[in-house]
């Protein structure tokens, strides 16, 4: 059975983004490790480091399920490196945000977070650095477009 040239685009596309997210979370564990984080740990801190935000609204930026930031939420909490706070918006909800020691940690990451970027835009060149970077950004809410309840066919 041959598939549509569409279909050959979403498999490439696929494959080549699965072995991005292994390469790239390579890369954050090794980056992370220094500081004595994991790169979860590192994701979630970075996702409340400019506003706090309740586990949910963490889980949907960064594309994950509620359970799994809400265990490394806590273990973030049991270790020092975040704290729960208030949420005005919702009584049981609430915030997480960075402590002290989690923001410190974070910025042992910048070193090598800056080298590595500092490599990778000069392999790729500044501008299209830049245009991977929308390219990604729109496949991404393409895909949030399509895959909506009414966009996948049932099996």
């Amino acid at each position: 059975m041959s598939g549509t040239r569409e279909q050959e685009l979403l498999s490439r596309t696929a494959l080549g983004t699965f072995r991005l997210n292994g390469q790239f979370l390579a890369i954050s564990e090794e980056l992370a490790r220094p500081a004595g984080l994991t790169a979860a740990w590192w994701q979630v801190i970075g996702a409340v480091l400019h506003e706090p935000l309740p586990v949910a609204g963490i889980a949907r930026t960064m594309g994950i399920t509620r359970q799994s930031v809400q265990r490394i939420a806590d273990l973030l909490v049991t270790k020092g490196l975040a704290e729960y706070a208030p949420n005005p918006a919702h009584r049981r909800a609430k915030l997480l945000r960075p402590t002290d020691a989690g923001r410190e940690a974070i910025r042992k990451i910048e070193p090598g977070h800056a080298a590595l970027a500092a490599r990778l835009g000069a392999e790729l060149g500044n501008e299209a650095f830049a245009e991977t970077v929308r390219v990604l950004e729109r496949l991404s809410q393409a895909l949030e477009a399509v895959a909506e309840p009414a966009g996948i066919p049932e099996p």
